[in-house]
């Protein structure tokens, strides 16, 4: 009976150590609490910015060609000269022009000088018409007066010669009306002959860079107004004091761009950043690519970029100031259901809480509501947590954030 006892004894004290192991080691024991890295809930200034890469171009580059055929007598740029707008680049040689140019101011002279003589002829012929008219009259009162005074064929000599005289003013000033249309059209062929003529000295049309020359002194250079292509130029001419970034923005990213909008500008061959401004748009939506071409204009005044270097330009879209922000890797998406955190809450328990999303930037996003201002959440990967489980909570500052 005493064995019996003793052995029963012994099966409780077995049982009742079992019980007291197996407390030891329960999952949620805060002394058993991993370690989780942290981020605090804070306020921040957010941005989303969109980001394209393109290649810089001249604001304008033209082939300069010649008005009118001649050879180049004096050259004045080469490869990679600066011209203002106005300069002379080329002087043409043009002789049969010029002797045309001297004949047409031979004719004007001449023109002009019939044209006096026909002033002199209409001056004369009213001077006899107003003697010839005042005979007449005179005759014409004493006539009435004292009819036997004055023989009536001296009357009509008189009324004659006033009808003469009359006849010879309206041809003098026919005359002079025609010396000068004459002298009006020698001075338009003088004047277009010195046009053509001054095209002879080819200028710059803008200010710019000469980025490539064609033809050298004695070159003959035909007139650039056919339209056969195999015409020559004087060179090319490229305005790079101002360049041209063209960006195909995405439709979904139209409605977040303006005209005026400055926009900073990376060019990877300069290691710098420069600021643009959104000029121009083509105010409609390419159905292939469904973008829209859109160009940012790059002051460079000081020519640090050339043409044809590859730059990426950042446009802000949407921002958002002094709003509650996180890390995007402490977000576990769900989907088309609410987006959610873990939370450490009381206790240092992990806490499941969903929230309500806005911004998103590449490293943060916007937390609309189901969090508060210091609040703690787990960063990373999250899978390895469960609700209520203890955690040794580490802050930490996530890379990249803002």
């Amino acid at each position: 009976m005493k064995r019996s006892s003793l052995l029963g004894l012994f099966l409780v004290g077995g049982i009742l150590t079992g019980c007291g192991s197996g407390h030891d080691v329960k999952a949620d024991d805060p002394a058993k609490a991993v370690t989780a890295a942290v981020v605090k809930v804070t306020r921040q200034d957010l941005s989303n910015d969109l980001e394209i890469a393109s290649e810089l171009q001249p604001f304008q580059e033209i082939e300069v060609y010649a008005k009118v055929s001649g050879y180049i007598k004096k050259l004045y740029v080469d490869w990679g000269t600066h011209v203002k707008q106005g300069q002379l680049l080329a002087v043409l040689e043009i002789p049969e022009l010029q002797q045309q140019v001297e004949q047409d101011e031979a004719a004007l002279h001449r023109s002009e000088q019939d044209h006096l003589r026909a002033q002199e002829e209409l001056n004369r012929a009213e001077s006899a018409y107003n003697v010839a008219h005042l005979s007449y009259t005179r005759l014409a009162e004493v006539q009435k007066s004292r009819p036997e005074l004055v023989a009536q064929q001296e009357i009509d000599i008189a009324q004659g010669k006033d009808v003469q005289a009359s006849a010879s003013v309206s041809a003098a000033r026919d005359a002079l009306a025609g010396s000068q249309q004459e002298m009006i059209s020698a001075k338009a062929a003088l004047e277009k002959n010195r046009a053509m003529f001054a095209y002879s000295r080819m200028t710059a049309p803008f200010e710019g860079v000469v980025t490539e020359i064609y033809a050298y002194t004695g070159a003959l250079l035909p007139a650039g107004t056919s339209s056969n292509k195999g015409t020559l130029a004087l060179c090319r001419l490229s305005q790079n004091n101002l360049l041209r970034l063209v960006i195909p923005v995405p439709e979904r990213a139209v409605g977040e761009i303006h005209d005026g909008q400055t926009v900073a500008i990376e060019v990877s061959g300069t290691k710098k950043t420069f600021n643009g401004v959104i000029a121009r748009s083509s105010g409609q939506i390419e159905t292939q690519s469904r973008t829209m071409h859109t160009e940012v204009q790059v002051p460079n005044p000081k020519y640090e970029l050339v043409p044809g270097m590859y730059a990426s330009v950042k446009i802000p879209l949407r921002s958002a100031k002094n709003v509650l922000a996180i890390p995007v890797q402490s977000v576990q998406s769900a989907g088309e259901s609410q987006d959610s955190v873990l939370l450490v809450g009381g206790e240092n328990r992990i806490e499941k809480r969903a929230v309500k999303l806005g911004l998103q930037t590449a490293t943060q996003i916007e937390v609309l509501s189901g969090l508060q201002e210091g609040d703690t959440v787990i960063f990373g990967e999250q899978v390895q947590y469960k609700v209520g489980q203890p955690v040794k909570p580490k802050l930490i500052q996530p890379g990249g954030a803002e």
